[in-house]
């Protein structure tokens, strides 16, 4: 009986102090803030055009945070989404149908996630950031040696949809609903799978993991493919929206999809992290923009703020397990 009562405790605390419920205090804070600064942001077509910004990065959001849960980081994802794009869009103005075309995109996007991984499992002592640091500027490099400062359009209009399109009669944009099929995929694959228990594993300690019989290498591999097929996936939807590709698209979204990922809950050291809290990231994120953006605050002083909340709340549960870890030692 009191070791049901222990474990119903731990529970309830569990449940109680998860890290979920602050962003979502967080995100509450920011609608009331919004409403004041405009009467119009309540409304439901203002509410789904404020999700529809930047929403085509948050599909690179889901496998970063494999990639931080694993104890690993790719700061090359940019890169390969302006690889892509530019690839993508070469091969529909030498003639490939703008369907194929796409899986031009998704297939580079691929192979440098493939390539990043089989470096960094197969090449000893080769950390994940040097790896992804190095394809940072050989991925996006190769773009401007193909393309230069030019740029590339002329995409077929259905091509548009894909960005700018609603699912039928309802204003729910088309890229909403694949990024939420995505965030339940990916919410599946790390939660309710043994690979997602694979990853935690890795993440808590992988030399451990690895005498447990877990692939390590060929799980590192698969991640970071995982992750350049995002960025595939991205590049599809970033260059729908511009309605053209040119090889500085993207340009800091690496730093954006890890700020989010680590506000969702991602430990960068391994072993901790959520989808659940990286969608609630990415929505707060996005709405504290918006909001700015309604006061017409400048980009620079946007990001200063950004960066401050997001230190702020990332040192919170820091600070009171440290405050925690004194009191038992005391």
């Amino acid at each position: 009986m009191e070791r049901d009562k222990e474990f119903l405790r731990r529970e309830t605390k569990f449940f109680v102090f998860r890290w979920e419920w602050l962003l979502l205090v967080l995100i509450g804070i920011t609608f009331v803030v919004n409403a004041q600064l405009s009467p119009h942001f309540l409304r439901y077509a203002s509410i789904m055009d404020a999700l529809s910004v930047f929403l085509e990065a948050g599909f690179m959001v889901f496998p970063m945070v494999l990639v931080l849960v694993a104890g690993e980081i790719d700061i090359s994802v940019a890169s390969i989404v302006a690889l892509s794009s530019v690839l993508m869009a070469m091969a529909h103005r030498a003639g490939v149908p703008m369907a194929l075309a796409i899986f031009v995109a998704l297939g580079v996007g691929t192979l440098c996630g493939y390539f990043n991984g089989l470096l960094i499992s197969r090449v000893p002592n080769l950390s994940a950031i040097i790896v992804t640091l190095a394809g940072f500027s050989l991925y996006r490099g190769i773009a401007y040696i193909l393309l230069g400062d030019k740029a590339i359009s002329g995409f077929p209009l259905w091509y548009s949809y894909l960005a700018w399109g609603y699912v039928g009669k309802t204003h729910i944009p088309f890229m909403l609903v694949a990024f939420l099929l995505c965030a339940v995929v990916y919410g599946i694959l790390l939660h309710r799978t043994a690979f997602g228990r694979k990853i935690f594993a890795i993440g808590t300690n992988r030399k451990a993991a690895l005498f447990s019989g877990v692939p390590v290498g060929k799980m590192r591999r698969i991640l970071f493919t995982l992750n350049g097929l995002m960025a595939g996936v991205t590049a599809v939807f970033l260059t729908s929206k511009l309605g053209s590709s040119r090889p500085n698209v993207a340009t800091g979204y690496e730093l954006e999809v890890i700020a989010i990922a680590v506000l969702g809950g991602a430990n960068p050291a391994g072993g901790k992290g959520t989808i659940l809290g990286a969608c609630l990231a990415l929505i707060l994120m996005r709405f504290l923009r918006y909001g700015m953006g309604l006061r017409n605050v400048p980009g620079q002083v946007m990001m200063v703020i950004i960066g401050f909340v997001l230190v702020c709340v990332v040192m919170f549960p820091n600070l009171f397990a440290s405050r925690r870890t004194r009191q038992v030692v005391s």
